[in-house]
């Protein structure tokens, strides 16, 4: 994985106010969400099988992902993560999402989506892969959360490949929800 180096003004979609946070790896970039984003996020998360494990369904409305937008857009400014949109190096359309939320009050958890015509390519652990790689490295966070409903296993696949382990159920909205982890130290 390698991070982009745009310079502050210089037009390149890897600065954002004067931080520099796309994520490429060997066939994906990774780059911040803007507000000029908000169409293409609001037609892939409001598709059924995006939002089925994402949002437990629900459909988000425009201004839901307009304040989802600002929040990373504040996020990155503060802390260094947040929603990156997911390109294969070369295309113009959007293959997922990829990013870092607060989980309840315990931490960050990653959290992915792949566009229908990406899926069974690897794109999602590709993706999260940078992201955790990012977190744990460059952002030196300690540990990084993710919480997957019990019938998602292709998520539950993704996060078992990058070396996370489980340590709590809790309830959700679909169901029951296994909580894993990954700290620095592996």
């Amino acid at each position: 994985m390698r991070q982009g180096h745009g310079s502050p003004g210089d037009g390149r979609v890897d600065s954002l106010a004067g931080m520099d946070y796309a994520l490429a790896t060997e066939r994906l970039v990774l780059r911040p969400a803007t507000a000029g984003d908000h169409a293409v996020l609001l037609a892939h998360w409001t598709l059924p099988d995006v939002r089925r494990f994402l949002f437990d369904g629900a459909l988000l409305s425009a201004a839901e992902v307009a304040e989802t937008i600002e929040d990373s857009v504040r996020d990155f400014a503060a802390g260094g993560y947040g929603i990156w949109l997911i390109h294969e190096h070369g295309r113009a359309e959007l293959a997922g999402t990829a990013g870092l939320r607060p989980l309840d009050d315990i931490g960050l958890e990653i959290f992915y989506s792949l566009a229908p015509g990406s899926w069974g390519r690897g794109y999602a652990t590709e993706a999260a892969r940078a992201v955790l790689e990012h977190a744990l490295g460059p952002l030196g966070l300690p540990e990084i959360l993710a919480e997957v409903d019990e019938g998602n296993a292709a998520s539950v696949a993704v996060v078992t490949r990058l070396g996370m382990s489980p340590f709590a159920v809790v309830p959700g909205v679909l169901g029951p929800m296994t909580r894993y982890r990954v700290t620095a130290a592996g």
